[in-house]
């Protein structure tokens, strides 16, 4: 791995177990969010997708969870759940959302949309379609000051120019009339971002923020990110594919697979130690790092009839035939809030197996061996069965 995707061990981070990696205090032990058995599924003519199935994981106050997977993973879905932005029919959302102490899935609609866009903000990834071509951008974000607050026509605008002004727009007054057609990409994102923070989010939910700007925009827009959340003390749930993005932001990692959480890990224990095949696979494609400038072999499985057991067993090198079998295995502890979703930490299996990248029995899975001998995604296990949706 480049010294420019690993995490930083020169941060304030070291100065003890009480600290993060921005030198602030550790989170609370109270979760900001805390998602349990998180469900997800959608009808289809082909089937029932599930799209997210059993995803549970935490974020603290103050703190940045990162989300990450290939895409198809089902990362989008499980954020736009957390507020039921998931349109019923033809999505079911199943499971606990608990913010601040309060069961998201009880309240009415109209409870809802009070925290939805006011304590838990979204940015989504396409600010073209999240902004509206008819309106001009500070209309926009006016509205939702005024959606959020008790604050007069006036007071919102001031408001809309102040938050254009911080999130880096240039004549801020002047730009509150223009529409979005007038700005850049990464101007446009910008006033997204602005359009967040109009009520002062507890959460703010951000959704591959960076995915469609060139590099030096994006590295602008992840620097405003981190910024505004230490400026507004807000926690911040962003997912992205690109684990040099997870590298430079993250506290922590949750790794989700084919709509299961594959592992949870501190972002220097994931980086260092990581556990899961999948994770380790992961990062083996970055530059730098591992052999993987193919990527990984096979492809995800086909949602409307994933395999039993692990979800990434029939493109894992080290599948063991109970692999296969049962449910998805649940998350073994490896270390101090690391935890993994593999046989191999269950207590009967050496996971330096995994750890160490010990040499599989390829007798045991012909199908899964045929489809990495083939070199991947071309051949082998690229039969349409293996085709995925991106959820």
């Amino acid at each position: 791995m480049s010294d420019r995707d690993a995490p930083d061990r020169d941060s304030p981070a070291d100065d003890g177990p009480d600290r993060d990696r921005h030198g602030r205090d550790a989170p609370d032990r109270e979760p900001l969010l805390s998602v349990r058995d998180l469900n997800v599924s959608f009808r289809t003519e082909e089937g029932e997708v599930r799209a997210v199935d059993g995803v549970s994981f935490e974020v603290y106050p103050g703190e940045t969870v990162c989300l990450v997977g290939e895409s198809g993973s089902g990362k989008t879905v499980t954020g736009e759940a957390i507020t039921r932005l998931v349109k019923s029919p033809p999505g079911e959302i199943d499971g606990e959302v608990v913010f601040d102490g309060r069961n998201l899935a009880d309240l009415s609609e109209a409870k809802l949309r009070e925290i939805r866009g006011g304590r838990i903000a979204h940015v989504f990834q396409n600010p073209q379609n999240a902004l509206n071509p008819v309106y001009t951008v500070g209309w926009q974000i006016a509205e939702a000051v005024k959606l959020h607050s008790d604050a007069s026509k006036t007071e919102a605008r001031q408001r809309a120019i102040d938050l254009l002004d911080r999130v880096g727009i240039p004549e801020a007054a002047t730009r509150f009339g223009d529409y979005p057609h007038e700005f850049s990409g990464g101007q446009k994102q910008r006033v997204v971002v602005a359009q967040a923070l109009a009520a002062n989010p507890d959460l703010l939910v951000a959704d591959e923020p960076t995915t469609a700007l060139d590099v030096t925009i994006q590295a602008q827009i992840l620097r405003l990110l981190a910024e505004l959340r230490e400026e507004f003390g807000m926690a911040v749930l962003l997912i992205t594919h690109d684990l040099s993005v997870v590298a430079e932001v993250a506290d922590r990692v949750v790794v989700v697979y084919a709509g299961k959480v594959m592992e949870t890990a501190d972002v220097y224990d994931l980086f260092e130690n990581p556990a899961h095949p999948y994770t380790r696979a992961l990062l083996d494609c970055l530059p730098g790092r591992g052999s993987g400038a193919r990527g990984i072999p096979g492809r995800l499985p086909d949602p409307t009839d994933p395999p039993d057991g692990c979800r990434f067993h029939p493109r894992c090198p080290y599948a063991l035939p109970e692999c296969g079998e049962g449910a998805q295995p649940p998350l073994y502890e490896f270390g101090d809030d690391h935890r993994v979703s593999c046989v191999y930490y269950d207590g009967s299996h050496d996971p330096s197996v995994v750890t160490e990248g010990g040499t599989p029995d390829r007798d045991s899975h012909p199908e899964r061996d045929r489809g990495l001998a083939d070199g991947g995604p071309e051949d082998g296990l690229a039969d349409e069965k293996w085709e995925a949706d991106d959820a």
